[in-house]
């Protein structure tokens, strides 16, 4: 009997430590499940991180390109204020500096009477042209030029049998730029 009863015991250690076995190997693979479980959580979740961090990276980089542009528009705005500020005044003094020139013109036909008065308004009517040429005026040439809509303003067409179509034939007011832009077309007879 006492033979049975380690037989008994023997076959008991042994399902005891199978059963521990089959427990610790249940364990394991839970485990492994768990753990598994735990990586695609976190693969799911740095995904989603991921995503965002591009979404958030796109958004400054369209910031960034919107401020780029915006700081370039503000600087050319403020150069274009520099460039332009003189306008109005310029604009409102060219009808002095034409006024001159007819002056000048009225005197030149007429006969030089008093030789003082009339170079006293050359040089004021220089003057005031070398002024405002140093703050970007320019004439714009147009006799016997090519008629230009975008520099000239034409008054008047004549048939002509010397100069070719299009061309400009009078100018009955000068016409000006200031740093390139046109303030003043010039008024002109224009061939046809």
């Amino acid at each position: 009997m006492e033979q049975n009863y380690s037989e008994k015991n023997e076959k008991d250690f042994t399902k005891d430590e199978t059963a521990e076995s089959d427990l610790e190997a249940t364990r394991e693979e839970l485990k492994e499940q768990q753990q598994a479980y735990q990586d695609e959580e976190l693969r799911d979740l740095l995904e989603k991180k991921n995503e965002e961090i591009e979404e958030i990276n796109n958004k400054y980089l369209r910031i960034s390109a919107d401020f780029q542009n915006y700081k370039r528009r503000v600087e050319k705005e403020k150069s274009d204020i520099y460039s332009f500020a003189n306008e109005k005044l310029i604009l409102e003094l060219l009808p002095a500096v034409d006024n001159l020139e007819r002056a000048v013109g009225v005197i030149a036909e007429e006969g030089n009477k008093d030789a003082a008065l009339t170079k006293g308004i050359e040089m004021i009517l220089q003057q005031l042209l070398d002024t405002m040429k140093n703050n970007g005026l320019e004439e714009i040439k147009a006799l016997g030029q090519d008629f230009d809509p975008n520099l000239h303003h034409a008054v008047m067409q004549e048939a002509s049998d010397t100069e070719e179509g299009n061309k400009v034939l009078e100018v009955y007011q000068k016409g000006y730029t200031l740093n390139g832009k046109v303030i003043r077309p010039s008024m002109v007879k224009v061939s046809h």
